[in-house]
Order: structure tokens, then C-alpha cells, then sequence
């Protein structure tokens, strides 16, 4: 069975675009997981311009489900992770500037500082997994750092899906069977919606968990949270 994260960075961005406290995310956060989500995932940025690194204390205590802080291991990340200890820390390597994620690891270039990242979080107990494009030679470098699992960049398969191109999926299922034999789980994540989800999970084995916000949060402003979360639990299904 695949788990669904639901990343509930764009409820911090509502909040903070009026100040206060509307709506509340540890609030939203408990909604979701009530509504049947399997995990909760946030994605602080150093400008704490959505999520702060408040709101990843403050979560701690009330996801009971699967617990997914992504992020650049920069040094304010890292003490952020090791003082929250999530269930997983997924590694991402965007600019402080990036309106959102663009690309994943090169896990050949970047090994030497990825598996030192990745054996402190692991010393302390967090599950590891890397933001990784869907290349063999980038799926091969990932296993070299150590990692417990990677998590397919989608925003390519989205946009082509969408466009009509089923075969977009093809590099996707063959760098998944490639994780899986090399003994790494697979996560996705990145402009998966309603309307591409259940066509990626039937084509890629074994997928553990997909990590979805803005589409999600789009969807529900339409359908409902609680009718959305039920809507992609039954398409992962």
C-alpha cells in the first residue's frame, strides 16, 4: 500500500499572508490525519516564508502518523531535524531563493557531503531519503550515500501526463525497479494530483509513500478536504 503525505505548506502561506493564526496548521495538520492522511510532510525554508521552524516543534507532538520534514541540509535544517527527530527527513536540494523544489541530487557530485548528512540523521534514529530526478546513474548514486530511500522529482511526468504522454511514466517505473534492486524504498512527490496519481501508482513497484500539497490544497478548495483525502487514499488504493 502506498501512503499519502499530505505536505501542508500552503495552509502556513494562507496564515502568514494575514498574520494571526488563521488557519491554524497544528490544527489543519490533526484535520488531515482525522481525514484519513498517512503522513504529514513541511518543507521549511531558511525565510520562513510558509512553514517556520516553530510550526516543525510544534507538529511534533501531534502527528501520530508518519512525521516528513524536507529541506536543504543547511546548518539551521539540520539542528531544526535533529532537535524534532521526524519519522523521515527527505533531502532537497533547493536554493534559498526557490519558489519551490527544480531539481533533485546529483548524488555522484554531492556523495561525500550526502552520506555525512545522511549517518548523522540515521545516528539519531531518522529514516533518510533524497530528492533524486529519474536517472539510473543519479538511482546508483543515491545508493552509494547511504540513503534508506529516494524520492522521485514528478514535476516531469506531471507535465507531460498532462500534456497526453503516457510514456512520461516509462523512466519513472525503470528508475523505481532499479531502487527496489538495489534495496532502497521509493517515494514520489511533486505535482502529483487527482488526476495523474492513480495512473503513477499502478506503473511504478513497490512506491512506499507520494508527498502532495499545492495540488491537494488546490483541490480541496473545490471538493472539501475531508472528500479529497478519501479521493486519492481510494486512487492509491
Amino acid at each position: 500500500m502506498t501512503k499519502l503525505s499530505v505536505n501542508i505548506n500552503k495552509i502556513a502561506t494562507l496564515r502568514n499572508s494575514r498574520g494571526g493564526d488563521v488557519p491554524n496548521v497544528v490544527q489543519f495538520a490533526k484535520d488531515v490525519q482525522r481525514f484519513g492522511a498517512e503522513g504529514v510532510t513541511i518543507h521549511p525554508r531558511p525565510d520562513e516564508r510558509h512553514i517556520r521552524y516553530q510550526d516543525a516543534r510544534d507538529l511534533k507532538p501531534i502527528v501520530y502518523t508518519e512525521y516528513n520534514i524536507e529541506g536543504n541540509p543547511v546548518k539551521s535544517f539540520l539542528d531544526l531535524v535533529l532537535q524534532v527527530k521526524p519519522t523521515q527527513v527527505t533531502l532537497v536540494p533547493d536554493a534559498e531563493d526557490a519558489i519551490t523544489s527544480n531539481a533533485g541530487w546529483d548524488t555522484i557530485k554531492n556523495k561525500d557531503f550526502l552520506v555525512d548528512v545522511i549517518k548523522e540523521f540515521q545516528n539519531n534514529g531518522i529514516r533518510t531519503s533524497i530528492f533524486v530526478d529519474p536517472i539510473l546513474k543519479q538511482i546508483e548514486g543515491a545508493k552509494a550515500t547511504g540513503t534508506d530511500r529516494i524520492e522521485l522529482y514528478t514535476e516531469a511526468f506531471a507535465h507531460q501526463y498532462g500534456l497526453g504522454d503516457e510514456n512520461a511514466i516509462k523512466p519513472y517505473a525503470e528508475s523505481a525497479t532499479l531502487a527496489n534492486d538495489l534495496g532502497l524504498g521509493v517515494n514520489a512527490g511533486h505535482d502529483l494530483s487527482l488526476d495523474n496519481i492513480r495512473f503513477f501508482k499502478e506503473n511504478i513497484p513497490n512506491l512506499l509513500e507520494v508527498s502532495i500539497g499545492h495540488a491537494l490544497i488546490a483541490e480541496s478548495l473545490y471538493l472539501g478536504i475531508e472528500n479529497v483525502i478519501q479521493m486519492y487514499l481510494r486512487k492509491l488504493k
